[in-house]
Formats: structure tokens, sequence, C-alpha cells
């Protein structure tokens, strides 16, 4: 019996200092931490694992477009929906109430949110009453935007980007989250009639604000001023 102790405290000895290497100083307070032996970043933590993931993602797709990878999104870091002449009516509110074909009506007496109106949505060529049903679309999606170049801006320029009412459109909240962060050579309206419309303010939008347009992206804008009528 003493001879197998032995054995195991010798074995146990001999890996000691692998023991102790995997995990110097347990996980740091993004649950993972660098294995010395390797040099690679090791995950303890769903959260942790979900980040890492997400940063993979985001730089396959910056390799697939032939550019420069960015920060990861943080859609907290864009200010939207703001009030700035602080009257109860954000961005969403104001949009619904610009864009409604008829007087809307609130939900409370301070007029602060919209409930019904009539909207046209270029996206899907449908009406629509409720305002729970749509969503305010932005054109150039923020998630996009911070991947082709304005991961670099400012807070002022993200909060001016993400409420430019040029960059808005009420629009079915189904063909939005369908849409996503999608550029046009990955989504397109359903309602091809829109098409030409669509790409120029995708175009004018990433001019305006100097944001890069990837070889594919640009081919179907292309194909999108294909379909509008001849001057």
């Amino acid at each position: 019996m003493d001879n197998v102790l032995r054995i195991t405290l010798a074995i146990f000895l001999a890996l000691l200092p692998h023991l102790s290497l995997s995990h110097p100083g347990g996980v740091d307070k993004q649950g993972g931490h660098l294995d010395p032996q390797t040099g690679r970043y090791h995950c303890h933590r769903d959260d942790c694992k979900r980040a890492h993931e997400q940063q993979h993602k985001a730089e396959q797709e910056a390799r697939e477009e032939g550019r420069a990878f960015s920060t990861l999104y943080d859609r907290d870091q864009w200010p939207h929906w703001t009030d700035d002449d602080h009257d109860c009516q954000d961005t969403r509110a104001e949009t619904l109430i610009q864009t409604s074909r008829t007087a809307v009506t609130f939900s409370d007496p301070r007029q602060c949110t919209v409930t019904n109106g009539r909207w046209y949505d270029p996206y899907t060529d449908r009406t629509f009453t409720r305002a729970r049903s749509l969503d305010i679309d932005h054109i150039v999606p923020l998630r996009h935007a911070h991947g082709h170049g304005a991961d670099r801006w400012s807070k002022e320029q993200r909060q001016q980007f993400a409420n430019d009412p040029q960059n808005l459109l009420a629009v079915s909240a189904r063909a939005n989250r369908s849409k996503g962060a999608s550029s046009p050579d990955q989504w397109l309206p359903p309602n091809q009639a829109f098409w030409c419309e669509y790409g120029r303010r995708w175009q004018a939008l990433k001019q305006r604000y100097a944001l890069m347009i990837t070889p594919p992206e640009q081919e179907a804008l292309d194909r999108l001023a294909a379909t509008c009528p001849a001057l």
C-alpha cells in the first residue's frame, strides 16, 4: 500500500506544475484566462464563450468582406430614439407623427406615445394603422455602419446617425427584423418597386457619412440603380 501511495504522490507532484499553470490565478472578470502554454485564451463561463463567438463571427465577416476587423458592436453605445427638444416625443414618436397619412392618436394625455395612424410601408407595399405593428428601420443599420467605419466615431456622431431622419423609415416590424443588419447584397425589400429608391438612399447615406462600401455591396447597388426609370 505504501508503494501505491508513493507512486500516486509522485504522479501528483509531476502534474502539479501543469495543473497550476493551466489556471493561473483563476479566471478573469470576463470568465476566462490565458493559457501560458498555448498562448490561447480559454473561456470557463457561458457569457465569456458568447462574447468570443461574437468576436469570431465579426472577424470572419470582416475577412469575407475584405475589410479590417473593427471592435465589437454594442447598441448601447449608439444613443437612439432621443428627445432633443424635451417634449416627451422621442425620435420614434416623431417619425410616426411625421410619416402618418392621417392625424395620429396617443396613449397618454401628454401625447408621448403614438398608438394609431395610417402608415404606408414601402418595404412590403402595405398600409398599417397600429403603431405597434411598425419598427423604425435604420436604412443603413447601426451594426452595419459600425463594421464599415463608424467604430471610430464619437458618441455625438453615433447619435446623429442613429437619429438622422434620412436614415429612418416606419416599416413592418416583420420586414425590419428579417433585414437585421444586412446590406443590399444580403437583403432587399420584398417590394421591388422600392428597390431604386432604397439603393439611392443607401448609397447617399454611405457617401454622406463616409462609410465603406464593399465590392459585393457596390455590385448590388449597381443592380438596384438599373431598376430606376430612365430620365
